[in-house]
């Protein structure tokens, strides 16, 4: 993954108390009632639990969550080893001084009650009926209404770590009041007696319903189990999630592009058009199956950081799925990663586990890639011979080759680890191999990662595509040979910020690799993935980066121009071509110019243009300031293609050079010209087309 992310809150959860005399132990049917309620202030969480061990640190038995990153739970060991706290967000309502707090000392056979009254201002926590602990929060407590969530595993459905609770739970119970100590003291785990449960969840069902019927579905995800009347969590993925609505309401979201989306958004641009936001938006794990191309790419998923899926016949028009690879599947965030097939034909990822501290892999349980097998994660064997504190468990790669598969650790930024690799028979037991690369290349810093890597073989070399936090997305031509990668040649794909960043490639059936990076403009819209391009290297080793030829199918309107005499200092308007969603073709045979191009965006005056500039004795291709490689040979005519959608510019130069940037949005401007300094220049062919959008028939 590519970028410091803001940290999330978390949020334990509150227990529903039983109602006294109450003999039915069926759920109650739900009512349209329980939604006109007034918010749940005051209340009363309860659990009866057993600590598989008294070591881990930092998951809830018990969490209450209001829908928005805000919650109170039942959490152990989370600031202090082996004591019970009233969990919170950002610890708002939470003791953190906990020196006079007792350490709990159950087996994994014992059950102990743990109890947390919110009263008003006060927090009161009980253990076994006994004060445990006692504080008053500084502001008004929490407020939980129709819409709030139950979690039992993790601390609060987007936390950022891996902490899961490891043990089992006989009982859970939330009431909408306050109970006093002698209430509490008289409850019996799987007994209805005193007052009546806001909620309540004994267990003794395989789908652990509640009692109460205010929380209509229940799901369990990862490691949790209900067996013998427990819910048993295994302390890595094992979560329990309650929701009132008709399903888990942040498992299954869809993101859909609005019917009528704002004028400046993107026309044949993938972006993601919400919820949540696409930052970062690393495009991962790509698939041509069954006829359909299929991508994912990180946003914040309101269950955290998750993988948006999408899908395509013509890696042109993109269909969404409903986003089902989230942190309440998984148990951990969704960074970076990429696809490959297994032995026996098999869609399979694998990407780093946010918060979980290892690279994990998952394989698809059905065609359309919505379903996926648990993650496992790649735990590597460290011969006592080999030094493992090289592994930097970071964005990975995996492919297949022969017998064995092979999976890449990319070098941690910051961390100063370099990229390792594995080896595996079965993708369950991988040795640890050792360093990737045989050396380092001269022109690449030591400082810098490798990040988002992607391998794969390109004409007769291999291509290590990937980036440096530093510098962008990059790539690594070289030879892989006896299990290592030797790079001999290197070359950027970046040179601003993170215009032209994390990438992500795909085989196609006809043998082509295309790639899309994700782009980071100055853009109102998230998630923008750049044009796809076709890469392939010729046996002259120069690397050849295209435009997707599928892309044409979006040409209408076509306008052309030829043979213009461009004079120097006399900028030449394109009487039949202009706009601000366009292709443009055009062709240039040198002349005496020291520098010539094409300006795009220009006002009614031939004014405020986006100027994209050759310069020959430079050996430099420009995007308004921003100068990129681009060395001809003397008298080589140059071919431009130049893609405009709304603000961002995307231009090939000869198949040899490629860049991204943006300009900004300005509805009015949208004349073109051509122009040359230092000499004159000839425009012998110049085509336009209007472009389709992607989302909707123009």
């Amino acid at each position: 993954m590519k970028t410091a992310m803001k940290p999330r809150l978390h949020l334990p959860m509150t227990l529903a108390g039983l109602w006294f005399g109450w003999l039915a132990l069926a759920p109650a049917k739900p009512s349209v009632a329980t939604a006109l309620e007034s918010p749940l202030r005051d209340k009363t969480l309860v659990v009866w639990v057993a600590p598989a061990n008294l070591a881990q640190r930092g998951g809830s038995v018990l969490t209450l969550d209001d829908g928005r990153d805000r919650f109170d739970g039942v959490v152990f060991a989370e600031l202090a080893p082996a004591k019970w706290m009233a969990g919170s967000d950002a610890y708002q309502r939470t003791q953190k001084e906990q020196a006079e707090f007792s350490e709990e000392t159950a087996d994994p056979k014992t059950f102990v009650q743990i109890a947390i009254v919110y009263q008003g201002q006060q927090v009161s926590v009980y253990r076994n009926g006994m004060r445990y602990s006692q504080h008053r929060m500084a502001d008004a407590p929490l407020e939980f209404g129709p819409a709030c969530r139950v979690n039992i595993g993790k601390r609060h459905r987007s936390q950022t770590d891996s902490a899961h609770f490891a043990g089992a739970i006989d009982d859970a119970r939330v009431y909408d009041q306050a109970l006093t100590p002698d209430q509490i003291a008289a409850l019996k785990p799987n007994v209805a007696s005193g007052p009546k449960p806001w909620a309540w969840w004994s267990f003794d069902d395989k789908e652990a319903k509640d009692r109460a019927g205010r929380f209509q579905v229940t799901e369990l995800t990862g490691g949790a189990k209900v067996e013998d009347g427990k819910l048993l969590l295994d302390g890595k993925s094992g979560q329990f999630l309650c929701a009132t609505g008709k399903e888990i309401p942040w498992a299954y979201e869809t993101p859909s592009w609005p019917a009528n989306p704002p004028a400046e958004w993107l026309t044949y641009h993938l972006a993601h058009p919400g919820p949540g936001n696409a930052i970062p938006g690393d495009p991962n794990c790509a698939f041509f199956w069954k006829g359909r191309y299929h991508l994912h790419y990180i946003y914040t998923h309101q269950d955290g950081y998750a993988f948006a899926h999408v899908s395509s016949k013509d890696l042109i028009h993109w269909k969404w799925h409903p986003t089902t690879l989230t942190p309440s599947k998984t148990g951990h965030g969704m960074f970076s990663g990429t696809g490959f097939l297994t032995k026996d034909g098999k869609p399979a990822i694998i990407y780093h586990g946010q918060g979980s501290g290892r690279n994990q892999i998952a394989t698809a349980l059905d065609d359309t890639l919505e379903k996926w097998s648990q993650p496992m994660p790649l735990e590597p064997k460290v011969r006592p011979d080999q030094d493992g504190s090289k592994i930097a468990h970071w964005d990975p790669d995996a492919w297949l080759d022969g017998e064995n598969y092979y999976a890449l650790s990319g070098g941690n930024p910051g961390s100063g680890k370099p990229p390792t690799l594995f080896k595996s028979a079965d993708l369950k037991n991988w040795d640890y191999l050792g360093l990737f690369l045989t050396n380092d290349m001269p022109d690449v810093q030591k400082d810098e990662d490798i990040s988002c890597p992607n391998f794969f073989k390109i004409g007769n070399k291999w291509m290590l595509l990937c980036i440096s936090h530093n510098l962008g997305c990059r790539y690594y031509l070289g030879d892989w040979k006896k299990e290592r990668f030797t790079p001999d040649f290197h070359a950027r794909m970046n040179w601003r910020g993170w215009n032209f960043f994390a990438p992500e490639s795909v085989l196609t059936p006809d043998g082509r690799r295309v790639m899309w990076a994700w782009c980071k403009l100055d853009f109102p819209q998230t998630g923008i993935q750049s044009l796809p391009r076709e890469l392939s290297l010729p046996d002259d080793g120069v690397l050849r980066i295209k435009p997707l030829r599928e892309l044409q199918q979006l040409r209408y309107a076509m306008k052309s121009e030829a043979d213009l005499a461009v004079r120097s200092d006399v900028p030449q308007p394109l009487k039949q071509i202009s706009g601000d969603t366009v292709e443009l073709k055009v062709h240039f045979k040198p002349g005496t110019a020291t520098t010539f191009g094409v300006e795009v965006y220009c006002d009614a005056e031939g004014k405020n243009g986006f100027p994209i500039t050759i310069d020959p004795a430079a050996k430099t291709l420009s995007l308004g300031d921003l100068k990129v490689p681009f060395a001809m040979k003397p008298g080589e005519p140059v071919d431009l293609r130049v893609f405009l959608d709304k603000n961002v510019v995307e231009v090939f130069a000869n198949e040899r050079q490629a860049v991204v940037a943006s300009h900004r949005y300005a509805p009015a401007n949208l004349g073109i010209q051509l122009f040359s300094k230092g000499g004159d220049v000839m425009a012998t062919q110049i085509t336009g087309w209007k472009m389709k959008s992607v989302y909707f028939t123009p």
